[in-house]
């Protein structure tokens, strides 16, 4: 297990499991001996070794911390694919009041190994992350979701943004996180689903987009999504075409 000392730049990863409380106290134990062995196949499906991660459990929680190595893309989208595909095997052989299902965060940024844990507002930031209300409402809007997933805005923006992952902004939507004194931007992805929308109440707060230096809305910093119709080119091919030293070109919603 790699060691440091002082505060050193490193992922966090957090798990929770939903509605562990309401369990009986053999579920309970049962969901402590399953978590950590799901997340481990998880990674070893991704080619991951959870051995050199600083692991922090606490019964149905989880925290793993490891200097950033490269690995931060695969944790992001390769992790979490295999995580929903073992938590699916794991409830497909459950009846529904046994199914595991989690909600998840992933932030990033200077971490202190401590005398007692871990130390660090990175640490504080992924555990606020974890506690969204963003993340209990997804679970709850999408009954047959397993996991629920947060991205803190600076994770989303150097993975999926940056273009190191197979995600898209489609895949997420952006939401702001206010738990105790920590108020932020975050990306909020249920796998496998469409991400619910805004509830009754603003149960789901969708960040609006800030207007760019020259006042325009959808600065460099907004991702868009819109289209215009008008200024689409489609072309239809009836046979098996060979674009061997062609080029295929893809323009933007401004032109």
């Amino acid at each position: 297990m790699a060691e440091w000392s002082g505060f050193y730049p490193c992922t966090c990863i957090a798990v929770d499991a939903q509605a562990y409380g309401g369990n009986n106290d053999r579920r309970q134990s049962e969901i402590q001996h399953d978590l950590p062995r799901i997340l481990s196949r998880a990674a070893r499906g991704t080619g991951l070794d959870r051995s050199q991660w600083h692991i922090q459990p606490k019964g149905d929680e989880e925290l793993a911390v490891h200097p950033m190595d490269g690995t931060e893309p695969r944790l992001v989208d390769d992790f979490v694919r295999h995580l929903v595909s073992e938590l699916r095997q794991y409830n497909g052989l459950r009846v529904p009041t046994a199914r595991m299902r989690l909600r998840a965060a992933i932030h990033h940024g200077p971490v202190e190994l401590a005398d007692n844990g871990f130390a660090g507002t990175t640490v504080v930031t992924t555990a606020r992350l974890l506690s969204s209300r963003h993340l209990y409402d997804a679970l709850a809007a999408k009954a047959d979701a397993d996991l629920a997933l947060l991205l803190s805005d600076d994770v989303y923006r150097s993975t999926v943004v940056g273009g190191h992952t197979t995600l898209s902004a489609a895949d997420f939507r952006s939401v702001t996180v206010r738990e105790k004194e920590y108020e932020a931007a975050a990306w909020l992805q249920v796998p496998g689903h469409e991400v619910p929308g805004p509830g009754p109440g603003g149960g789901l707060t969708t960040a609006q987009p800030q207007p760019s230096a020259d006042g325009e809305p959808g600065g460099d910093s907004v991702v868009r999504h819109d289209y215009r119709g008008e200024q689409i080119s489609v072309n239809n091919f009836t046979a098996p075409v060979d674009l061997r030293g062609g080029v295929v070109g893809f323009g933007s919603a401004g032109g």
